[in-house]
């Protein structure tokens, strides 16, 4: 009687064995044919009895079940983190038996779908969810730190700097560095230079003919980056001690370091220490003379210095290396016109005798000149953001002003297509 019933046992066991096994093969056809729902179902009926089942069997069990999030996830950050949930249980249960490497296949494909989808976050801005996906993906496999890097700054994009200074302080303790080896070619129709992702890529496109000339090169570190980063945020956060003790650290270890300078530099203009500013960014200046942006940068520095004179010098230098610099056109004719409000107020301010008359008059040819001094920065400046209807709008008036009537009407009918009319 005790061995029938040990007989019965054992059958037992070999149905319920039969039973996932049939679960978990149907739930793979049903992956194969894009039938998810149906998918999920095998899956659920299999999960129930997975329990019991034997190691070999669980890990494939759980492959399977990875696979279909994986699959059906189309960059749905849940789905994928279950897909990756499934997966890491496959391996702690068999981290070497049948279907290991199977599923390290698959833990490879699910960080290309994380890594990608958050290509297209970022594309559409949506910055906090890139840098969720890009975590994700480093949580999986955090041998490849790049990707805690690249959340960091998406964190960064998204204003999320309590969470970027997190990922940063772990990229420092992991030593981070970001150096790598990188492959170069060069383009035979072109002449460009391009980076390719791997070298057998490169190697098999010079093998093609289409690339000469190839080039190994080693990339620069990120830490200087992640340090003025991290000096940055804490700047943000008003943990000015914080930002001066790192800030001190990295430069001792990198005093020529351009990026640390320019984030001293920011630190000292965010506490208003304005003279430790000016120094800084001369010393920018030095290092990097033919750069336009450390021009306007000084000149942002001497204008909120009180300096007007020195600032429209530092930005016409800017203007000389980047004649389409934005933001440095602007500021010159700001400046420029900032002079307008007081002459207008004195003109308002004259009576009717024979030297008011000839004081407005005085005072009409400056501010004429002050509108003719701006105009070919605003003028340009519109060339190069023709939608900034502020633009169009002060430009506009200037030409009133002047009595320019044909420059008048061409922009007003443009500021009336922009809506400035309304």
């Amino acid at each position: 009687m005790k061995k029938t019933l040990l007989l019965m046992g054992l059958l037992i066991i070999s149905v319920v064995t039969f039973g996932q096994k049939k679960e978990i093969k149907k739930a793979e056809k049903a992956i194969e044919s894009g039938d998810f729902t149906e998918a999920f179902s095998y899956i659920n009926q299999a999960e129930g009895m997975i329990s019991s089942a034997e190691s070999s069997i669980k890990a494939h069990f759980y492959l399977v079940k990875g696979q279909a999030y994986l699959a059906d996830s189309n960059n749905d950050l849940a789905k994928m983190k279950s897909a990756g949930d499934a997966f890491q249980k496959s391996l702690d249960i068999e981290s070497n038996g049948k279907y290991s490497e199977e599923v390290k296949i698959q833990i490879q494909n699910l960080r290309a779908a994380l890594i990608n989808s958050a290509i297209e976050d970022q594309k559409v801005k949506n910055y906090k969810l890139a840098s969720q996906k890009l975590f994700q993906s480093y949580s999986i496999s955090k041998s490849d730190t790049s990707d805690l890097y690249f959340a960091a700054g998406s964190a960064v994009s998204d204003n999320d700097y309590d969470t970027a200074l997190v990922y940063y302080k772990e990229l420092m303790d992991l030593g981070y560095t970001g150096i790598e080896k990188q492959f170069y070619a060069t383009d035979a129709e072109t002449g460009d230079e391009t980076l390719f992702n791997t070298q057998n890529e490169r190697d098999l496109m010079v093998k093609s003919k289409s690339f000469t000339n190839p080039v190994d090169k080693i990339s620069e570190s990120r830490q200087s980056e992640i340090l003025r980063n991290m000096t940055l945020i804490y700047l943000n956060q008003g943990n000015t001690e914080a930002a001066s003790e790192i800030i001190k650290q990295a430069r001792e270890k990198n005093p020529d370091d351009i990026s640390l300078i320019r984030a001293e530099s920011e630190m000292a203009y965010k506490v208003g220490d304005m003279d430790r500013y000016n120094r800084l960014m001369e010393e920018i200046v030095a290092a990097d003379p033919d750069n336009p942006e450390v021009y306007y940068n000084l000149g942002v520095g001497s204008n909120k210095m009180g300096d007007k004179e020195k600032a429209i010098e530092y930005y016409k230098k800017a203007l000389e290396l980047d004649p389409n610099y934005a933001e440095a056109l602007i500021n010159t004719a700001s400046l420029i016109l900032e002079e307008e409000g007081a002459i207008i107020e004195e003109m308002n301010s004259l009576g009717t005798t024979t030297a008011d008359y000839n004081r407005y008059d005085e005072l009409k040819e400056v501010k004429n000149d002050l509108y003719l001094n701006a105009i070919p920065y605003l003028e340009k400046a519109t060339e190069v953001r023709p939608d900034n209807i502020e633009l169009v709008r002060t430009l506009m008036n200037i030409y009133s002003q002047l009595g320019e009537d044909a420059k008048y009407k061409v922009l007003k009918a443009r500021f009336d297509e922009m809506g400035g009319g309304e």
